[in-house]
């Protein structure tokens, strides 16, 4: 017993002389940083529910083909009803991002906030047709999920951009 404790002591004095507690905290401060932040970095996976229904209550009113369309508030691409799609699906071919950003659009017929999902289709060329780009609620690149100049197509089997969907995943709260 007495080598074991002569050994832990020798090795505690040692770690003691060569590290200093400000280091340490330092370092442990670092790891933990790392640690809180890195889940805010990953992907949402959002597949479920960008398949889901999606009309509002009241009527979904405007032209989906046009950048003024009220769910395009925060899309950043080419709109998928203008390349064979929809607005809430995908043209054939292309597969829908299991990854999303997020925005919030006031719906004129009702006056109601939805909360809208923009999916990007990938896997085909970009159907370069009805470009928009519109930041409505854009968040700058360190809130990913709110932010809509990543290629969200990282998630998918290919990272081609074809076109952008927006799906409406609820009614935003009104915060009070």
């Amino acid at each position: 017993m007495k080598f074991l404790d002569r050994f832990f002591e020798r090795s505690s004095r040692h770690v003691a002389n060569t590290t200093g507690r400000r280091q340490f905290i330092a370092k442990f401060g670092s790891f933990l940083a790392v640690g809180v932040a890195a889940p805010a970095l990953l992907p949402i996976d959002r597949t479920g529910k960008a398949l889901a229904a999606d009309a509002p209550s009241a009527g979904d009113p405007g032209d989906p083909t046009s950048c003024d369309y009220w769910r395009y508030c925060s899309v950043d691409g080419f709109l998928c009803s203008c390349c064979g799609g929809s607005a809430t699906t995908c043209p054939p071919g292309t597969e829908v991002s299991t990854v999303t950003w997020v925005g919030t659009c006031r719906n004129p017929a009702d006056g109601i906030d939805y909360i809208i999902s923009y999916n990007d289709c990938c896997g085909k060329h970009s159907c370069s047709q009805c470009a928009c780009t519109r930041n409505d609620s854009e968040e700058p690149m360190y809130r990913p999920f709110n932010n809509n100049d990543i290629n969200w197509c990282l998630g998918t089997s290919s990272s081609v951009y074809n076109c952008t969907v927006s799906v409406i995943r609820g009614v935003a709260s009104s915060g009070a």
